[in-house]
C-alpha cells in the first residue's frame, strides 16, 4: 500500500514551536516571537509553565503566573479557549488549579461560566462541594450537568443494550421461534450431529433466546470509593448508576464510601444530586461498606455487586475479605474494579488485589466505553478474568 510521507514542518515553524515550548530563556538561540498571536500564546503558557519553560527568574522563582486576581484568571481562561483546542484547555486548567492553587478561584460564578467543563473539572468542584457559596452553586450544578449529559449521551444506549441483551440471554427455550434461535449455542449443542459428506449439521436440539416480562430480574449493588484519587471513577459510576436505576428489569441501588457510608440510591433519578450527594476525599472504610452493601442483598444469586475502588483499605482488611468472600460462595456475582475511568493505569494496593485473584474475585480497571460489555458478560456470569486478560 502506498503511503504519502508527512510534510516535512518547515525550519521557521520548528523553531517557533520549540520557542514556545522553552519559553523566553530561548530567545538567544531560538530567536524572538513575531505577531500578537504568537505573543498572546506565549504569555498563556507563561502564566502556568514559565518556571518549567525556563522562562522563570533565578532560583526557580515563578516570572508569570495569574495571582490572585478573579478578572486575570477570566481573561486567561478566554484566551486559552482562543487559542487551544478543548482537549488542551482541559489540560491546562487542570494544571493552572495543581500548580497555582487556583482552587479557590473556581468559586466564584465568573470564572465557572468561563471554563471548559470536564471530567476532572467535576472532580475538582466536588471536592469543593461543602465550601461552595451559595452564589456559586448553580453555575457549579450547570457545569456538572452539562458533563454529566455528554457522558450520558455517549454510553446510556449501549448499556440499555448491552443490559437487555444479557438479561435476554440469560433465559433459554428448547422451542423458540425462528427470530430467537440462539444459533451460536444451538450449533455447539449439535456438534455431535455434524455430516461430514453433508457438511452441515443436524439440530435436534434447538436453543433460543427467552422473552422476558417486566419484572425485576437482578439486583445492581454500586459501592463507590470516594477518596480523592477516585474522583474520575465517581462521576462516570455515578452516570452508569443513573442509566441502570431506569431499567425497570434492575433493581440499582448505590453508595458512596469514605470512612462513612452513604446510600444515595433515593438520587438516582438525577445522577447530578448523585455527585453533590459525594464528598471526595478523606480515608477509606472498605470493609464497612460492603457490610452495608450485604444488608441490601436479599437475593444472593440474582444479585451483581460493584466494588468500585483503589483497595487502599483503611480498616480491617482481613474482615474486607471474608466478606467478599461469603459472598461469592452465597451465589453473588462479584466485580472488582480498581478504577472506572480514561485515566491510564490506576494506582491500587496490589497485595489486595492479589488477595481477591486468590478468592476467584479478580480485580481490574475498566474504561467507560468498555463498561458496558462488562456488565453484560457479568449479567451473564461469564468469566470476568478471562474477560479483562483478553482486553489488556
Amino acid at each position: 500500500m502506498n503511503r504519502t510521507a508527512p510534510h516535512p514542518v518547515p525550519e521557521h515553524e520548528r523553531l517557533r514551536r520549540w520557542r514556545l515550548v522553552l519559553g523566553t530563556a530561548a530567545d538567544p538561540a531560538l530567536g524572538e516571537l513575531t505577531g500578537a498571536d504568537d505573543a498572546a500564546v506565549d504569555k498563556a503558557l507563561g502564566a502556568v509553565y514559565d518556571t518549567n519553560r525556563g522562562g522563570g527568574r533565578p532560583g526557580g522563582e515563578r516570572s508569570g503566573g495569574l495571582g490572585g486576581s478573579a478578572p486575570r484568571v477570566a481573561r486567561w481562561l478566554g484566551d486559552i479557549r482562543t487559542y487551544f483546542p478543548s482537549t488542551v484547555v482541559e489540560v491546562m486548567q487542570r494544571d493552572a488549579v495543581e500548580r497555582l492553587g487556583l482552587t479557590q478561584l473556581l468559586l466564584e460564578p465568573e470564572l465557572m461560566e468561563a471554563v471548559e467543563p470536564d471530567v476532572h473539572l467535576v472532580g475538582t468542584l466536588l471536592s469543593l462541594n461543602r465550601v461552595i457559596p451559595e452564589t456559586t452553586k448553580s453555575t457549579a450544578r450547570m457545569v456538572v450537568g452539562k458533563v454529566v449529559k455528554e457522558i450520558e449521551e455517549r454510553i446510556a444506549a449501549r448499556t440499555v443494550a448491552a443490559v437487555s441483551g444479557a438479561l435476554n440471554r440469560a433465559t433459554r427455550t428448547t422451542r423458540p421461534k425462528p427470530r430467537d434461535i440462539d444459533f451460536d449455542r444451538t450449533i455447539r449443542k449439535n456438534l455431535a450431529n455434524y455430516l461430514p459428506e453433508q457438511r452441515t449439521i443436524i439440530a435436534e436440539h434447538l436453543v433460543g433466546y427467552g422473552r422476558r416480562s417486566q419484572a425485576v430480574h437482578r439486583d445492581v449493588i454500586l459501592a463507590i470509593d470516594q477518596s480523592g484519587s477516585m474522583a474520575s471513577s465517581v462521576v462516570y459510576s455515578s452516570v452508569f448508576g443513573a442509566v441502570l436505576a431506569s431499567m425497570r428489569a434492575l433493581r440499582t441501588s448505590l453508595v458512596v464510601f469514605d470512612t462513612e457510608v452513604v446510600d444515595l440510591t433515593d438520587k438516582l433519578s438525577d445522577p447530578v444530586d448523585v455527585l453533590f450527594g459525594t464528598q471526595l476525599g478523606g480515608g477509606t472504610y472498605i470493609n464497612r461498606a460492603i457490610a452495608y452493601c450485604e444488608s441490601l442483598i436479599t437475593r444472593p444469586t440474582d444479585s451483581l455487586f460493584f466494588l468500585i475502588s483503589d483497595l487502599y483499605e483503611g480498616g480491617v482488611r482481613e474482615e474486607m475479605l471474608r466478606r467478599i468472600n461469603a459472598m461469592k460462595e452465597a451465589g453473588v456475582q462479584v466485580v472488582v474494579l480498581l478504577a472506572l475511568s480514561d485515566d491510564g493505569a490506576p494506582s491500587y494496593d496490589r497485595e489486595n488485589a492479589a488477595a481477591l485473584a486468590a478468592l476467584g474475585v479478580p480485580a481490574f480497571a475498566c474504561t467507560p466505553d468498555r463498561f458496558p460489555d462488562l456488565l453484560a458478560e457479568a449479567l451473564n456470569r461469564g468469566d470476568l478474568n478471562h474477560w479483562s486478560t483478553d482486553r489488556r
